[in-house]
């Protein structure tokens, strides 16, 4: 008889390998200590909250510090200053008191070129409205675009009584508006037809890429010092021109519309390069099949241009248009130093107007001119928003 098998402690070791111990409990401590840093919530709380509450700080007291005064009375007193509760005086004053002339302008009887824009206008946007309607347009919907109606028809009757009707004036706003669509309709068409050219493959389109990109580098300030002095028809560098042309007696700024056109033309110099550079930067990114495939087909450029070329940049010309506008509703350098707001208040854009009170301690008048542009751009942001830039995408 065998006798029985003993399976001794090294056998077992042989066959079932090297057991290794088990790891210390200080060092896994240490280790989980170690990596705290990187736990997420520890650099939410200790990290991003507090940048955020600072960045929040920074930009919502100013509103609501500003909102305060645009309801209040501010005066320098003895010691101080003092300020007083006004209620809605200072809008009131804007729209229907004493800066009614300054800020809206004076209304006069539209002409008959001031009617046929205004009734030309009020029915294009009652067709939109309709056209919405039968569409399917929840009603939600349409009572936004009823809202936004009636707000593009309060700005069209005010700009058609300033402009277009006799002994009208345009007043601060007006001439804003006038600023921020003139100006950027010429800088996106300029700059799409600089951004075409430069995208052909042509001779030299470097140079010409670093050329156009120069007036962004310069500050307003010195756009507005170079046209005032380019204006200049007695000591600017023209001068000789004008001499023999015989307008050595003649300046654009001394008429009304001749100084809203002078600072338009600075504006648009100086803010062509963004236009240009945003839309090259489409061009060149886009798919170039369909315009090959259209070409073969037997299309010109222009028509591949106007058909294809075109509707594919229109998301970016949405939001690019978007962001100029809202910036050129903020003009303040070129209409100060290129005209001083002149001749009168003519070329006073709402930014030059509060700070023009600002500067004259009017802190309160100056408050409720920033409030009523920041409501004047929110609506025409906001509608542009939800109506132009949704289609554009749509439509590609």
């Amino acid at each position: 008889m065998p006798p029985p098998l003993v399976a001794s402690s090294s056998s077992v070791a042989d066959v079932a390998g090297p057991v290794s111990p088990g790891p210390p409990q200080a060092p896994a401590r240490s280790a989980r200590a170690s990596d705290d840093w990187r736990n997420p919530r520890l650099a939410r709380n200790g990290f991003l909250w507090p940048t955020l509450l600072v960045v929040l700080f920074l930009a919502i007291f100013p509103l609501i510090a500003s909102l305060g005064l645009a309801f209040s009375y501010f005066n320098f007193a003895p010691g101080g200053f003092e300020i007083r509760f006004a209620g809605l005086a200072n809008f009131v004053a804007l729209f229907n008191g004493s800066e009614r002339t300054i800020f809206i302008g004076k209304m006069g009887s539209p002409t008959l070129l001031g009617w046929f824009v205004f009734l030309g206008g009020t029915l294009l946007l009652a067709w939109a409205w309709i056209k919405a309607a039968r569409g399917g347009v929840r009603a939600r919907g349409l009572i936004s675009r009823a809202i936004g109606g009636v707000f593009a028809v309060t700005v069209l009757w005010l700009v058609t009584g300033t402009i277009l009707g006799t002994d009208g004036r345009p007043g601060t706003l007006v001439v804003t508006l006038i600023y921020a669509s003139v100006g950027t309709a010429f800088q996106y068409a300029i700059g799409l037809a600089l951004a075409w050219l430069t995208s052909r493959r042509l001779a030299g389109q470097r140079f010409f890429r670093v050329v156009f990109l120069l007036p962004l580098t310069i500050t307003p300030v010195g756009v507005a010092y170079m046209f005032r002095l380019l204006t200049d028809t007695a000591r600017g560098p023209f001068a000789p021109i004008w001499n023999a042309a015989g307008l050595q007696n003649f300046s654009l700024l001394a008429s009304p519309w001749g100084a809203i056109t002078a600072v338009i033309i600075a504006d648009v110099w100086q803010w062509i390069p963004f236009m240009y550079i945003v839309l090259l930067a489409a061009l060149e990114g886009r798919d170039l099949e369909a315009e090959e495939a259209a070409i073969v087909d037997g299309a010109s450029r222009q028509q591949t241009f106007r058909y294809i070329t075109l509707p594919a940049l229109i998301p970016v010309s949405a939001t690019v248009i978007l962001i100029r506008m809202i910036e050129a509703f903020k003009i303040i350098d070129l209409p100060n130093i290129l005209t001083n707001g002149g001749p009168g208040t003519a070329t006073v854009s709402v930014t030059l107007e509060s700070f023009l009170n600002w500067r004259g301690f009017n802190l309160g008048l100056s408050a409720a001119v920033a409030y009523a542009l920041l409501i004047f751009v929110t609506l025409i942001a906001t509608y542009y928003g939800s109506l132009v830039i949704p289609r554009a995408h749509r439509a590609v």
